[in-house]
């Protein structure tokens, strides 16, 4: 049996989506399993067991390539996030067995339907994931942690970005799409104070990141041979082999974090109080600390018109600090995330 699982959106949302491809691999030993994800997210995948093929599409493809995507021998399509750009051309491929949630109108491509909603975040994503297994006839069990697979030569070329320091390495990754964010400054500050405590950081994230966060910081006159700005410098592989060889990524919830669970790095992650954010569903799967201001819920953000506007800001240099510290000197390595309201 061939499929084909379809997640052509984040890295974050392709890292939790690991859990239901060894599940598969699991219950149908002799299944061969693919992805359907988007080009920039694909290296994640690289070397992974329970992957047996990668293919790579974008939304706005020409609709001859998308339907060619779900041809040659596919036997069955799981879509973890139905994108209408994508059920369509699988419906018009004839892909035997279409899978994806039920209660959307263009639930009516797929011949498998699931009916969960997923919008009242009260599971782990990878847990609705799971739930999607039922369209092949598998129970879902408890599902094992996403692992990301790194090679040997990769980590070496991980540890040079270090400079073979031997101070405690700590990775901030400021950026972020889909969440709001804890400012800029923030993040620096808090860097030049790990390198007054003794710590050896290094900044990562996009091309466009990089440009927004020396716009809003004065990062590059950061005088200090103990920050590196590796932001717009690291292909994926890249980034996740410094990831493997540091101790302790913060950012937000974003797709970096995902990455140091599955890659056995601490995180230090900071939420807002967005329903659809929420660490129950979003979380990353590994260990570490996870922050959250101590706000109400809120349905969506509405700017300056809210009366906790300023929830981020709660969270201060110092709070961050403290709990970098403590996962990095505290010899009992934690056995799960745990979630602090500030």
């Amino acid at each position: 049996m061939k499929i084909l699982i379809v997640r052509p959106d984040g890295i974050g949302d392709l890292v939790v989506s690991l859990p239901l491809a060894t599940q598969i691999r699991q219950q149908i030993p002799d299944a061969q399993i693919g992805f359907l994800v988007n080009p920039v997210a694909a290296p994640v995948l690289e070397n992974h067991p329970d992957v047996d093929f990668i293919k790579t599409i974008n939304l706005a493809t020409p609709l001859k390539e998308r339907i060619e995507a779900f041809s040659k021998d596919i036997d069955a399509t799981i879509f973890l996030k139905p994108f209408k750009e994508l059920m369509w051309p699988a419906f018009l491929a004839r892909t035997p067995i279409r899978i994806a949630t039920g209660y959307r109108l263009r639930s009516l491509l797929v011949n498998r339907r699931i009916y969960e909603h997923r919008s009242d975040c009260s599971k782990h994503e990878a847990e609705y994931n799971l739930s999607l297994l039922k369209g092949l006839g598998i129970t879902p069990t408890h599902f094992v942690l996403p692992q990301l697979v790194i090679t040997a030569n990769e980590l070496i070329a991980g540890q040079n970005y270090w400079q073979a320091t031997h101070k405690p390495r700590i990775i901030i990754h400021p950026g972020g799409i889909s969440t709001r964010h804890w400012q800029p400054v923030h993040y620096l500050n808090l860097a030049l104070d790990l390198v007054d405590k003794g710590y050896s950081v290094i900044f990562t994230g996009s091309e466009q990141e990089r440009i927004d966060f020396a716009q809003e910081t004065i990062i590059d006159k950061a005088n200090s041979s103990d920050i590196k700005n590796l932001m717009g410098k690291l292909s994926i592989r890249e980034l996740m082999a410094v990831i493997a060889t540091g101790q302790v990524v913060v950012s937000g919830s974003t797709g970096p974090a995902h990455l140091a669970a599955a890659l056995g790095t601490f995180t230090v992650s900071i939420f807002d109080p967005r329903r659809s954010s929420l660490p129950i569903r979003w979380q990353p799967l590994g260990l570490g600390v996870l922050l959250l201001p101590d706000v109400p819920t809120c349905e969506k953000c509405i700017s300056t018109a809210c009366a906790y506007w300023d929830c981020l800001d709660r969270i201060k240099v110092s709070d961050v600090a403290a709990q970098i510290t403590q996962l990095v000197q505290n010899p009992q390595r934690p056995t799960d995330l745990q979630i602090i309201n500030i």
